[in-house]
C-alpha cells in the first residue's frame, strides 16, 4: 500500500477540493441569490451531497476521509497508518485552499461582490449567531464526535457494505442543519482553513479553534470506537476464518 499513497493522497486532494468548492460555494453563491438562493438548508444539503458523491467517487481509493479531523480520528480508533494519516492532511488542506482560491475568482468577477466572510468559520461577533466561545467550542466537539461515531459505525465490520457513503453524507448535512447559525460549521479544519485564508483578519485568528475542537471530538470518537466494535470485528474475523475453513 505504501507505493499506492501518492495515489490515495491525489484522491484526498480532490474530494476536499470537491467539498469546500461545492459547500463553500453553495453558501457564497447561492445562498443568498435574490429570490433564487438556498438558504442555509440548501448549504447542509450541498455539503452533505459533496461527501456522498467524493465517497463514492474516490473512496474506494483513499478511504474517503475529505477531513484532517476524520484522518486523525481514524488513527486513533487504529485504522489509518501515521505517515498515511501525515500526507492526507497535507493534500486535504491543500486541496481546501486551491478549492477557496477558485471560488473566490469566481465570486469576485461578479461586480460589486462583497466577499463578507467568504463561509468562514467563526465565534462571538464571527458567528452567525453571535455564539460564544464556549458554546462554539462544545458544538464542534460535539458534532465532529457523532460525525467521526457515524463514519466508524458504518465503515466497520458487520456493517452493511458499500452504503456507507449514504449515512456519512446526511449525518454532515443533518450537523449543517444544526450547527451553522453557531459556527457555521466547520467539523473539518482543512474546510476552515481554506475560506479564512481569504476572508483574512479574525476568521484566522479564530482558526486555532476550528482545528483544536474538531480533533479532539474526533480522537474522542476513535478511542471510543476501539471498544465500541471490538467485539463485531473479532466475531468478523472468526466468521472469515471458518469460511476459510470449510
Amino acid at each position: 500500500m505504501g507505493n499506492d499513497l501518492p495515489r490515495r493522497s491525489v484522491a484526498e486532494f480532490f474530494g476536499t477540493f470537491w467539498l469546500v468548492f461545492g459547500g463553500c460555494g453553495a453558501a457564497v453563491l447561492a445562498a443568498g441569490f435574490p429570490n433564487l438562493g438556498i438558504g442555509f438548508v440548501g448549504v447542509s444539503l450541498a455539503f452533505g451531497l459533496t461527501v456522498l458523491t467524493m465517497a463514492y467517487a474516490v473512496g474506494h481509493i483513499s478511504g474517503g476521509h475529505f477531513n484532517p479531523a476524520v484522518t486523525i480520528g481514524l488513527w486513533s480508533a487504529g485504522r489509518c497508518a501515521t505517515g498515511d494519516g501525515v500526507l492526507y492532511i497535507i493534500a486535504q488542506v491543500i486541496g481546501a485552499i486551491a478549492a477557496a482560491a477558485v471560488l473566490w475568482l469566481i465570486a469576485s468577477s461578479q461586480p460589486g461582490w462583497m466577499p463578507g466572510g467568504f463561509a468562514a468559520n467563526g465565534y462571538g461577533d464571527l458567528s452567525p449567531g453571535k455564539y460564544g466561545l464556549v458554546g462554539c467550542f462544545v458544538t464542534e466537539v460535539m458534532m465532529t464526535f457523532f460525525f467521526l461515531f457515524i463514519i466508524i459505525g458504518t465503515t466497520s465490520k458487520g456493517a452493511a457494505a458499500g452504503f456507507a457513503g449514504i449515512p456519512i453524507g446526511l449525518g454532515l448535512t443533518l450537523i449543517h442543519l444544526v450547527s451553522i447559525p453557531v459556527t457555521n460549521t466547520s467539523v473539518n479544519p482543512a474546510r476552515s482553513t481554506g475560506p479564512a485564508l481569504f476572508a483574512g483578519g479574525g476568521h484566522v485568528e479564530q482558526l486555532w479553534l476550528f482545528w483544536l475542537a474538531p480533533i479532539i471530538g474526533a480522537v474522542i470518537a476513535g478511542l471510543l470506537s476501539r471498544w465500541m466494535y471490538e467485539r463485531e470485528a473479532l466475531i468478523q474475523t472468526v466468521v472469515v476464518e471458518e469460511s476459510r475453513v470449510s
